[in-house]
This record gives C-alpha cells, sequence and structure tokens, in this order.
C-alpha cells in the first residue's frame, strides 16, 4: 500500500470536524477522498457494499450506536442515508460525528439539502505542492494578506517536468504507475465513465462515439471560454444528424454530477465600475492528465525533444492551455484552503484578460497571470498592470506563475512564481 501524502484538505478536513457534526467530503472518483476520510473514522459503513447497505437501511439508528466518527464511503449508493445522517444531527448535533464521502451527485435526491447539518467540502486531484516536487516558499494565504512580502526561492524542475507532471496526473494511484500502465489506468477510467458511470446517474448512452467526442473536444477547449455549441461542432465534424442540445446539455450535467467538469466561472465584482466583463466560464477538466489522454498526447508530443539539452514545446497552444490547467487545479486547492473563491477575468471586448482571479471574502483580490516560460517581461505583465491601475487597494497582490526556477518581485511590484514553489 501506498504511504499516505498529507494534503491540503486534511488541515480544512480537521477544522470543520472541530466545530461541525457531519461533514461530505465530495469529489471525483480516484482523489483520495475515502484514504482520507478513513484516517479519522472509528466506524465505516461502506454503500458500495450491499450488505452494509441493508444493514444500515434497515436499521438506521445504528448510526447513533457506533462510535463516532462514522464514515459513510460512497453515500450517494444509497441516498436515503443522508436524511439518516441529518436526522441523527438533529437528535445529537455534537462535532466529528459523521464524515461522508461521494464521487457522485445521486440520481434520487435526498429529501432534506442537509443545510445546517451536513457541510459538503471540495476534494481535488493533488496539487503541484502535494506531488512533493520541490520546497515550496511562496504561500497564497500569505499573497492574500495585501501585504506584499518579499518573495525568493529557487527549484530545480524545467519545462520537461512539468509536462511529465500534466501526464501523470493528480490521482494518487495513478500517478504512481509506469508509464503504460498508467495510459492503460486514464483510459479505463475514462471509458467507465461512459459504459458505467453514465447508466448509474439514470443516463444510457446510446451513441458512446459521441460522448467520447464531446469529451475530447471539450478538452480541446482547455483554459479557453468556447461556447458549448463551438465544442458540439468540435465534437462532431462534418455530421448533418448532430445530437440534439438537449443530449449535449445532458452530458454537461451528468460530467458535473461526476465532479468531472471543472470550469471557472468569469469574475464579476460588486463593489467595481466594472460593467463590460464577460461571464462565460474557463474550461477544464477535473484533470489536466484527463484532458491529454483524450487528446492522445504525451510529453513528446507536447515538446520538441530533437536537441535534448533544451527542449521546447511543439507549435500550437496546447501545452501552454494544459499547464494552465495544472496550475489552475494547484490555485484552487490552495484558495479553498485560505477560504477564497477562484475565478477569471475577460474584458466583453477581450482587450483585457487575467487568468486567474483569487477573491477573499471582502471581494478584493489577488491575480495571477499563467506563463508557460521561465521569463517574464513586460509585456507578459500588462494586464495585471491594467487591473491594479482599476483596483488600487482592492487588488491585494499580482504575480506571474511560471516554469521558471526563481522566485523574485519585480521592480514594479509584480512576483514572478514558479509554480513548484507555490503552496497554500
Amino acid at each position: 500500500m501506498l504511504p499516505y501524502q498529507l494534503r491540503a484538505v486534511d488541515q480544512e478536513l480537521d477544522e470543520l470536524l472541530g466545530g461541525l457534526p457531519a461533514i461530505s467530503l465530495e469529489g471525483p472518483k480516484g482523489v483520495g477522498k475515502t484514504a482520507t476520510a478513513q484516517r479519522r473514522a472509528a466506524t465505516v459503513f461502506a454503500m458500495d457494499d450491499a450488505t452494509q447497505r441493508e444493514l444500515l437501511t434497515a436499521d438506521p439508528q445504528r448510526l447513533d450506536r457506533a462510535p463516532a466518527p462514522v464514515l459513510i464511503d460512497e453515500w450517494q449508493r444509497e441516498p436515503a442515508v443522508w436524511d439518516f445522517v441529518r436526522r441523527s444531527v438533529d437528535r445529537n448535533p455534537a462535532p466529528a460525528r459523521f464524515l461522508l464521502t461521494g464521487s457522485a451527485t445521486p440520481t434520487s435526491a435526498p429529501t432534506h439539502s442537509g443545510a445546517g447539518r451536513i457541510v459538503q467540502l471540495r476534494m481535488r486531484p493533488m496539487s503541484i505542492a502535494e506531488r512533493a516536487l520541490a520546497e515550496p516558499t511562496v504561500s497564497l494565504r500569505k499573497l492574500l494578506t495585501g501585504q506584499r512580502l518579499a518573495v525568493s526561492g529557487s527549484a530545480a524542475l524545467s519545462l520537461v517536468d512539468y509536462a511529465e507532471e500534466i501526464v501523470r496526473s493528480g490521482f494518487p494511484a495513478i500517478r504512481q504507475l509506469p508509464p503504460r500502465a498508467r495510459r492503460a489506468q486514464l483510459d479505463g477510467y475514462l471509458n467507465r465513465i461512459v459504459e458505467r458511470d453514465f447508466p448509474e446517474q439514470g443516463h444510457l448512452v446510446r451513441r458512446p462515439d459521441t460522448l467520447r467526442g464531446w469529451l475530447a473536444a471539450y478538452a480541446a477547449a482547455t483554459a479557453t471560454t468556447s461556447s458549448y455549441n463551438a465544442i458540439l461542432d468540435a465534437a462532431t465534424p462534418g455530421e448533418t444528424n448532430k445530437p440534439a442540445k438537449t443530449t449535449t446539455t445532458v452530458y454537461r450535467d451528468v460530467l458535473s454530477q461526476l465532479w468531472l467538469l471543472d470550469p471557472v466561472p468569469g469574475w464579476l465584482p460588486s463593489r467595481s465600475a466594472f460593467s463590460r466583463l464577460g461571464a462565460a466560464p474557463k474550461h477544464h477538466l477535473a484533470d489536466p492528465a484527463l484532458a491529454a489522454r483524450l487528446l492522445g498526447v504525451d510529453v513528446p508530443a507536447l515538446l520538441d525533444d530533437s536537441a535534448p539539452d533544451t527542449p521546447v514545446r511543439r507549435p500550437g497552444p496546447l501545452l501552454g492551455a494544459l499547464f494552465e490547467s495544472l496550475v489552475t487545479l494547484s490555485v484552487r486547492v490552495y484558495a479553498q484552503a485560505a477560504e477564497a473563491t477562484v475565478h477569471h477575468l475577460r474584458t466583453w471586448d477581450s482587450r483585457h484578460e487575467v487568468d486567474l482571479i483569487i477573491q477573499r471574502a471582502d471581494q478584493r483580490i489577488v491575480a495571477l497571470e499563467v506563463k508557460l516560460s521561465p521569463s517574464v517581461s513586460d509585456d507578459d505583465v500588462r494586464h495585471l498592470t491594467w487591473l491594479r491601475g482599476q483596483l488600487g487597494d482592492d487588488l491585494l497582490d499580482a504575480a506571474v506563475i511560471t516554469t521558471g526556477s526563481e522566485a523574485y518581485r519585480r521592480a514594479d511590484g509584480i512576483a514572478v512564481i514558479p509554480l513548484c514553489l507555490l503552496e497554500p
């Protein structure tokens, strides 16, 4: 068995369990929810085990008698369990009583939302910091203080290393496999979505190739705001008998229920004078390795290694989009730990774009640009400079996330941070 790697969500979970009776840990299959929850559980009910499922549904008050914390794994297999937990919390609201894990939104919803009794916590694939590739030196939480502290640190990761991390994935069990086994496992993961997960969500896929094509088109739209109509057209080139829009809406909805789509919403600030921001989301899958596998690319397809000492990106935007997706995955993990939200900024005329906006509860922000380069020029920070002029003190800090080796602040105060040096 692989040794457990501490995750950012571990600290969040412990803090929440100290005051709340029930936490639902949710995210796609394979992110490590069960392993994380089991470390805290005194009793486990596995809802993918028919016998345990039957025992619990026959005697729901078994939950009151079991030693706490009680873990109910894959609770969506028996949605009534949600209501069992809610009622048990009503009887005894002591903290740290229940942990639920779920890899899908159930097809038959519980009779009650659980508001006030069960708090939901998102778990994503492993961030770069959680992969222990380097010693991080820059904290997103500290950037969010607005103190604009000195930024420093060095790391040895190269462009090749980042390309490798894109295709290795952040799923703990998958990333440890040899390359061929890893590719086979990722293919199996994607096939399961089409062949098993969709039917389990109540949607029989009549045209599997169309769904696979839609997934690949969505992957090709990574880090863009392409419309869903454009994604459908890309998925079905040359076809006159395209699936109805309602069908592709089902694709999107079910994939969201399975936590596999993780789009970044557009930023619509409530306190500033902005009036012409675009609200379309930026498309991202839960893990950029899934996008790479859907598009059939591995490291040799992303990099030109004809000069082994200095591999460079192949022409085209794909590696840049996948690197932005890797950055986005990591930043969302760190932002959640800091109780902040993640957005992107794009003006309606596309004159100004900022890749990631991390917003505190008071609406003040940190702005991040993503640059697939070891160096940063004045042109690379022009959108951040523009945003600083628009927001003044509401812009707590600004940085460019790179593939370089050194973290520092430019003379204009904008930080330059290699991805592997950023942490929660």
